[in-house]
């Protein structure tokens, strides 16, 4: 696989269908919900995703692709090339706040990152990460991130875990919410990875998260440093749904061991 020229493809794909998105703020959106009444799906987001399948199943015949939006295959393994690919993540924000979103794709040979990218549509900004060759915002590489303190961190996370829940125990979430210096809450996985990359958050916590939500970002986070891994600390899973942190290696496994407790 040419990382090069697959490189120079995506980017120019991501802002075709970034131009796309935009238009759509001209138009009416057609909004339904999915699992609940707070997961949405607009028509965007539906065209989006088969805009870029087209392309894929045209150009590169043999790949598969791993879509949020179900047009793509059924991925049951990682063997081959698989594009991971959430066209409009934080759809939320895209109807309420025409802001906060953002395209993330991620390509994975093998099981293994070798591209990511998450591309601020609002903004034009685009981050992405190269296995082995860093990552970048916009075309400025991002440094290693530096060692750090609970203390002395801002932690990405959804306000509901903090409240009585069957899953995590909130009083050692609370102790968290303490102890470190902020938290925050953009509601958007890939922003929040593309943030914990460029060091504006110093981890980003989720109870439920799919392949598509962390693929791109694993890959530019995974280049300056951070650690990625479920809240039992294997390997993130990129073939179904599961709990996920992404964080500065100096706090993560503080963050796991003190703070993350399973009832």
């Amino acid at each position: 696989m040419d990382l090069h020229a697959m490189d120079r493809y995506i980017k120019s794909l991501i802002k075709e269908a970034g131009h796309r998105i935009r238009n759509s703020f001209l138009t009416d959106i057609t909004i339904e919900s999915k699992s609940n009444a707070n997961d949405l799906v607009t028509n965007m987001d539906k065209e989006i995703e088969q805009f870029f399948i087209g392309r894929i199943r045209r150009d590169f015949p043999g790949h598969r692709i791993f879509g949020e939006e179900g047009f793509g295959d059924d991925i049951q393994s990682s063997e081959g090339v698989i594009w991971l690919l959430d066209p409009i993540d934080g759809t939320m924000n895209f109807v309420h706040q025409k802001r906060n979103f953002a395209i993330s794709i991620g390509i994975y040979l093998d099981g293994v990152g070798k591209l990511g990218y998450i591309y601020d549509v609002v903004n034009d900004d685009l981050y992405h990460g190269v296995k082995d060759g860093g990552a970048y915002y916009n075309d400025e590489q991002m440094k290693p991130l530096l060692e750090m303190e609970i203390t002395e961190s801002i932690v990405a996370m959804n306000a509901t875990w903090t409240i009585p829940n069957r899953y995590l125990d909130n009083d050692a979430i609370i102790q968290l919410i303490r102890d470190v210096r902020g938290t925050r809450s953009y509601g958007s996985a890939a922003l929040e990875l593309a943030y914990l990359a460029s060091g504006r958050v110093d981890a980003y916590i989720s109870m439920r998260l799919s392949p598509w939500d962390i693929a791109g970002g694993m890959v530019i986070a995974q280049e300056v440093g951070a650690v990625t891994t479920n809240f039992k600390g294997d390997p993130a899973n990129l073939l179904k749904q599961d709990t996920f942190i992404a964080a500065n290696p100096a706090i993560h496994s503080e963050l796991l061991k003190k703070y993350i407790k399973f009832k």
